[in-house]
């Protein structure tokens, strides 16, 4: 086997292990929001207790990364790749610690639930999902247009934000006994809007792997 040959085995083998933290953090949001909907205090502190997992598999893919650098000494756009992958497993992690969020937030919520009023919260970890699905998939496969959509998907995202704090205004207009739950339905929006935000960094990190330009300046 050449260098070059052996250099792409590793590559791919980043690949898998940054698809893995994908669908750890995308269950972890599922999960949270499932736990909200149905008052699931068991199913909340599996995913509390499950970030450790999505930290060890940080460390584990930084230590790769890293190990990249040092034996293989790569350049150009190997080295943006690498670069680019050390940033986008930061934007996992906190992924996974804004699920871990919510799923706090979830066991602390007591009295009235508002879920069935406040039908958008589902409809943002939907696409919260989706866009981190797409995310680390465009920055995988290099697939730029897929990265463009889902930095567009944000617009969606921001929109249900809207919706929400509108829908939990209207609810305490009309006078529902919610007003100790309100700030932590609140900060569950504002967390899948955080997510949401870190998908969008990770397009943007796919783009830089690719061009070197991140946010419209040229870096590498």
């Amino acid at each position: 086997m050449t260098a070059r040959n052996a250099f792409d085995v590793e590559l791919d083998a980043l690949n898998l292990e940054l698809i893995r933290m994908g669908g750890l953090v995308e269950d972890a949001i599922e999960n949270a929001v499932a736990a909200f909907k149905n008052q699931d205090n068991a199913l909340a502190q599996s995913v509390a207790d499950g970030d450790a997992k999505v930290d060890d598999m940080e460390k584990r893919i930084e230590a790769r990364c890293l190990s990249l650098i040092i034996r293989q000494q790569p350049v150009a756009n190997d080295l943006r790749r690498i670069s680019a992958a050390l940033k986008v497993i930061t934007d996992m992690e906190r992924i996974g610690d804004n699920a871990q969020d919510i799923a706090q937030l979830s066991m602390a919520i007591t009295g009235k639930h508002i879920f069935d009023v406040v039908k958008h919260i589902p409809k943002m970890s939907e696409c919260a999902v989706k866009m981190v699905h797409d995310a680390v998939t465009a920055f995988v496969h290099h697939d730029m247009e897929l990265a463009k959509q889902t930095i567009a998907a944000d617009d969606v995202t921001d929109s249900l934000f809207c919706d929400v704090k509108a829908e939990i205004s209207d609810v305490l207009k009309r006078g529902a006994d919610i007003h100790n739950n309100t700030v932590d339905f609140l900060m569950i929006a504002k967390y899948l809007e955080r997510i949401a935000d870190h998908a969008v960094n990770i397009c943007e990190w796919a783009e830089f792997s690719q061009t070197g330009m991140h946010k419209d300046k040229q870096i590498l």
